[in-house]
């Protein structure tokens, strides 16, 4: 018998929810519903959403504090960077290309680091 099937939601802890809301919806276009929250459907039937657990001595999430990361799918890896730049925020220089897909990070305003990735074209 299955369990767990998939990853339902992100919960994060802020300490202005207003303003980290509004830095999600302008930053990385979240499209935000009346409840506070967004929701984003599965649009790939071969899709999948990762869970992973990281010793506590990782340096992954490095320069963030927090005990967790959230990794968006992003269709054009290097297009969401460059904006990202533009619009000032705090953007990692590093980009790792691999069989895997493209990856790149930036923090919020509020210290979380953010993986975004950019899927491969054939699924790995």
């Amino acid at each position: 018998m299955k369990r767990v099937v998939g990853i339902g939601g992100v919960f994060i802890k802020a300490k202005n929810p207003d303003e980290l809301r509004a830095w999600y919806q302008r930053h990385l276009g979240f499209d935000l519903h009346d409840w506070g929250g967004a929701t984003f459907p599965w649009n790939k039937p071969e899709g999948v959403t990762v869970w992973s657990l990281f010793p506590d001595t990782s340096e992954y999430f490095a320069p963030s504090k927090a005990g967790f990361m959230v990794n968006y799918v992003v269709e054009d890896l290097h297009a969401v960077l460059e904006a990202l730049r533009s619009e000032g925020c705090e953007v990692d220089a590093k980009v790792d290309e691999s069989e895997y897909g493209k990856f790149g990070w930036v923090m919020d305003p509020e210290g979380n680091r953010i993986e975004l990735w950019q899927p491969p074209q054939e699924p790995h």
